[in-house]
């Protein structure tokens, strides 16, 4: 047995073992024996998340929350892009001068792509995976005005950051109606393998990781 086939069929054994005694059985009650957490202290988590981001083609630049809105402006400069399109709820102090700014009040799509780029927030992180989260909300924006324009900043918080994707899950008070899950710059390979950046997302991801918390592995 190779060991591409001991592999599959470890997770086949997996999944007819979670499965088979489910029948009738109360969603709640079911058995989770899979990772729920991780063991990462705060700060190699935190260097896990960045690693990971970078691993995917994202910029990621590193700062406090005092200097959080000179961040911003110097990652807007450095674009040498000019029209942005926000959502609405983003704090007006970030809005720097000398750019364009678009607040997404029910804007067209046409509009939209008319934009360099876009600012937001992020709702999480998932280190394991360096995924980010958005859930669309007043600081997020719409799906819309993440998907169109060709360059994303993102502002992701050390205390947003968890481990495993379950842990997100946890932080989920409720399932959000709308989520996505970004996972470096918008990428994808035709059957010959050749890359091309773009197709389903912004090309380019820059993300402002905030140290919110003092990262101590206590």
């Amino acid at each position: 047995m190779t060991a591409h086939t001991s592999s599959r069929q470890a997770i086949l054994d997996r999944i007819r073992a979670a499965t088979q005694n489910s029948k009738g059985t109360p969603y709640v009650d079911l058995p989770r024996n899979y990772e729920r957490s991780g063991t990462l202290r705060r700060a190699p988590l935190v260097e896990l998340m960045i690693e990971r981001l970078r691993e995917y083609g994202a910029e990621v630049m590193e700062t406090d929350p005092s200097e959080l809105t000179a961040a911003i402006e110097q990652q807007l400069r450095a674009s040498r892009k000019r029209a942005f399109v926000v959502p609405p709820g983003l704090p007006s102090e970030w809005f720097a001068a000398g750019f364009k700014w678009n607040v997404d009040r029910d804007l067209s799509a046409e509009e939209i792509e008319r934009c360099d780029g876009v600012v937001t927030e992020a709702f999480a992180g998932v280190a394991d995976s360096g995924t980010i989260v958005l859930h669309h909300s007043g600081i997020e924006g719409r799906r819309v005005i993440t998907l169109l324009p060709d360059w994303h900043l993102c502002i992701l918080r050390a205390s947003q950051i968890v481990e495993t994707l379950p842990e997100y899950f946890d932080l989920c008070v409720q399932p959000p109606p709308l989520a996505t899950y970004i996972s470096g710059p918008s990428a994808t390979a035709d059957i010959e393998m050749t890359r091309i950046k773009g197709v389903h997302g912004p090309r380019f991801l820059n993300v402002i990781l905030v140290h919110d918390q003092i990262l101590k592995d206590e």
